[in-house]
């Protein structure tokens, strides 16, 4: 009887792939979409932590465990003397801060002062201008030998010591909080927009006038956001690297940046740096955890069943001490540091003062047609701000899309992941960045490569939080709508919700684009000798002392932020860079 077996073989390659790709077929693309995003998460910020966690950890060169890293980043007393420095000028800078801009908030959300559009642009001015920036123009403005307030105190006086040292724990800290009060105000200034009139008028029944209630009723109820302001210039201050180098190391005033830093000078002593930042990283968190606990068990409620009405506070002659504040903010804050860098940089010698044969275009002459670097900085920063943007609101859209339309189990965890860069010091991202890519297999120091995905991930919440918001703006039965047309649910994204978010995108585009062409705190650990921006180029002539030409580059690079600040504000809203911070 013949044998009737059948053997049974294996398929062949075409076969298998065959199998496979019509597996994929009927993978709904959301999911490989989601798949995607969780990839380029965890390679954006997962991985950077993890591999800066594990390098201080490891023994440089062997890669054994250790915890001697540890014990040389706090080994010395100048090392933690650095910590108690950052978190000291941390306080008193969040202090300042808040005593600047509540007043301002209070006076333009709930008074009649005058001049709240002036206002405005002073918190404006004072955010786009870089801090580093603003410092050098202190340093021209209040340096104690030939600082221009301080040359003005003697004359008017005869006297030998100076009004007001910048090279000191106070002048550092107050030229921080000059530039960091803008957040503190539009946290307020928000809450407040949301208070009743009814709960001052209440107050005022009971006997309280205009100040009583400010004080016990409107300022109570909007605590919250004075308490996140604070934290947020606070840890904003501890992870501030430009000012602390500008006007700190002069002065002899170690902190954590400046301290990491110098571990980043040759050798490289990366697992020594990535120890000595987890102390910042755990601060920031634990700072972040403890206000949610504290909040969390107070309740804060300033609207009313049936819709208070709002209606400004009369302060008679005292809206003028008001607007005299904010004016004085303003002063400080822009018009006297911008006015001396104007002069700083089309003078021969700043000290001589603004004299027709001290007048020269040499260093703007210098910088467009001469310098090596300047043009090759300022075309690195704009591309490379640009690249990081375009990456940034694109990979956060189709987050929040995801998270809107919860389209997958768990898509909570892409929102979380989107927004843990929040909570991480830009500092401490930069060595993050530099220990997992820098070295091989990727070799990526130095490169733009490096410095855009670095970019992309610092700024990776702002985006997102912008394209959330946009998101819940949109109904999703316009697309559901489009869906039982006949159109697929990418058509119905393209053609119904993309027309109906572009304008929110391009502001949040925009916003990406501003802060990162001022980054300097993950830059300077970063670029490489052809790879500078106009920020770190900027700290390099603040190293060499010449003012000049330092202060000819900052207007350049105010110049190409007052274009896009221009172009937000025509296409998007006067303040739509402070409406998405």
């Amino acid at each position: 009887m013949p044998d009737t077996t059948i053997a049974l073989r294996e398929p062949g390659p075409a076969a298998r792939r065959t199998t496979w790709f019509g597996r994929l077929r009927h993978v709904e693309p959301v999911t490989l979409l989601w798949a995607v995003l969780i990839a380029a998460l965890l390679f954006l910020v997962a991985f950077p932590l993890l591999k800066l966690l594990a390098v201080s950890f490891e023994t440089q060169g062997s890669g054994a465990f250790t915890l001697a890293n540890y014990g040389t980043a706090y080994g010395r007393a100048r090392y933690v003397e650095a910590l108690l420095n950052s978190l000291t000028l941390g306080l008193i800078t969040a202090t300042i801060a808040v005593v600047l801009a509540v007043p301002m908030a209070w006076a333009v959300s709930r008074t009649d002062m005058p001049g709240k559009g002036f206002t405005w642009a002073v918190v404006l001015a004072a955010f786009v201008m870089p801090p580093y920036l603003g410092a050098v123009g202190w340093i021209l403005l209040a340096g104690p030998n030939s600082g221009f307030l301080n040359l003005a105190w003697r004359w008017a006086t005869g006297a030998e010591d100076p009004l007001f040292d910048v090279y000191s724990f106070a002048g550092l800290a107050l030229v921080i909080a000059l530039h960091s009060f803008p957040l503190v105000f539009i946290f307020v200034k928000s809450a407040l927009d949301l208070v009743s009139s009814e709960m001052e008028d209440a107050a005022n029944i009971l006997g309280a006038g205009t100040w009583t209630a400010m004080r016990k009723v409107s300022l109570p109820l909007v605590w919250p956001s004075i308490l996140g302001g604070f934290i947020l210039v606070f840890l904003e201050t501890i992870a501030l690297f430009g000012t602390p180098a500008i006007i700190g190391i002069p002065a002899r005033i170690n902190v954590v940046t400046t301290q990491l830093w110098q571990f980043f000078e040759y050798p490289v002593r990366v697992e020594v740096a990535a120890a000595y930042a987890m102390p910042l990283l755990l601060i920031t968190v634990g700072l972040i955890a403890a206000q949610r606990l504290v909040l969390s068990r107070k309740g804060f409620v300033s609207q009313t069943g049936k819709g208070g009405e709002r209606r400004p506070i009369r302060l008679g002659p005292w809206r003028w001490l008001l607007f005299g504040w904010c004016a004085g903010v303003g002063l400080f804050a822009v018009a006297l540091p911008l006015l001396v860098l104007i002069q700083a940089s089309f003078a021969k010698a700043w000290g001589r003062g603004l004299t027709l044969d001290n007048l020269t275009l040499r260093d703007y002459r210098l910088l467009l047609f001469e310098h090596e670097m300047a043009l090759t900085s300022v075309w690195n920063t704009i591309w490379f701000s640009g690249v990081a943007a375009t990456l940034a609101v694109g990979l956060a859209l189709l987050i929040a899309y995801i998270v809107a339309r919860k389209l997958v189990p768990f898509g909570e965890a892409l929102g979380f992941l989107a927004m843990a860069p929040f909570v991480i010091p830009g500092i401490v991202m930069a060595i993050g960045f530099y220990a997992a890519y820098a070295p091989p297999p990727l070799a990526l120091y130095g490169t733009a490569t490096l410095i855009i995905l670095a970019f992309t991930a610092r700024f990776l919440p702002i985006a997102y939080a912008n394209s959330t918001a946009a998101m819940r703006a949109v109904h999703p039965e316009m697309e559901e709508a489009a869906r039982i047309l006949g159109s697929g649910r990418l058509h119905a994204i393209r053609h119904v919700t993309a027309p109906l978010v572009k304008k929110a995108l391009l502001g949040g585009w925009l916003i990406v684009f501003i802060v990162a062409s001022r980054e300097l705190s993950a830059a300077v650990f970063l670029v490489g000798p052809r790879t500078r921006t106009m920020s770190v180029l900027l700290y390099d002539l603040s190293e060499a002392g010449n003012f000049e030409v330092l202060a000819a580059f900052g207007g350049i690079l105010l110049v190409i932020t007052m274009v896009f600040v221009g172009i937000g504000m025509k296409l998007v809203g006067r303040d739509f860079m402070l409406r998405r911070t």
